[in-house]
């Protein structure tokens, strides 16, 4: 949508240019501003995240061990941010302990690839499924339509915290539903996780039991099912965090 108030266009959307002595017409970039601008209001991004960006990320001086590990990651965001859409996975997931970035990095590639123009969608991932689940209809087996559609076909759909929910027949249905058909049309996803992963993470332990057995952490395949997790995998490219100090505690300095 053009600017009413645009002086090159006059809120047309076009401009007059010259071209070896011949006059034409050319967009105006008034129209590409305003499109952004409209993709980010629509982006549903949170208000804790609203200054959040690739450039403002910060990597800490004082840690060498994160200082390399976040700078690295950062790297991998920005590289997929400036390559897309022309990346191979399509989407890229993000795995590592609360407080470590990956949010932050999540929704700065979001912005990245808005400002490029591409619709992107953010969704907590509890509140994604709570909005689908409270509007279903047992008697029907209909749901909330729009929230269940815009996670199938935003253009690039980013879902916080995946696998933060409880693990019910009925949600890894839904979940594996998704992420197969993004995965299948080829619809990038940009997730971040909690959970671990034995093959990228290893094993991790959540406390010591009784008689000193080592209790584990639930996996994202535990908590999404095996077949989202193969899915997933398929689909997107890994950038692993590295345990650090709560970044967000940090940033907030």
């Amino acid at each position: 949508m053009a600017d009413p108030n645009c002086p090159r266009c006059g809120g047309t959307g076009w401009k007059i240019v010259e071209r070896e002595g011949l006059s034409g017409a050319a967009r105006c970039e008034c129209s590409a501003s305003n499109r952004s601008e409209a993709l980010i209001e629509s982006a549903k991004i949170p208000p804790n995240y609203e200054r959040a960006s690739l450039e403002n990320f910060a990597v800490p001086q004082d840690n060498p061990i994160a200082r390399d590990g976040l700078g690295h990651a950062l790297r991998q965001a920005r590289g997929f941010a400036r390559e897309f859409p022309v990346v191979e996975p399509p989407g890229l997931i993000l795995i590592g302990d609360p407080g470590t970035g990956k949010t932050h990095l999540a929704v700065g590639v979001m912005k990245a690839l808005l400002q490029k123009g591409h619709e992107c969608v953010f969704f907590d991932y509890q509140n994604l499924l709570d909005r689908i689940r409270s509007s279903y209809d047992a008697s029907s087996g209909t749901t909330d339509r729009e929230a269940y559609r815009t996670a199938l076909d935003a253009d690039v759909l980013v879902l916080d915290d995946l696998g933060a929910h409880r693990v019910t027949e009925w949600v890894e249905d839904i979940v594996t539903s998704i992420i197969t058909y993004r995965c299948n049309q080829r619809k990038p996803l940009i997730a971040t996780t909690n959970l671990p992963d034995p093959e990228i993470t290893g094993k991790v332990v959540d406390y010591t039991g009784a008689g000193g057995v080592a209790v584990y952490k639930k996996t994202l395949a535990e908590s999404i099912g095996t077949r989202a997790r193969s899915r997933l995998f398929e689909m997107c490219k890994v950038i692993r965090m590295p345990a650090t100090e709560d970044y967000r505690v940090k940033h907030a300095r």
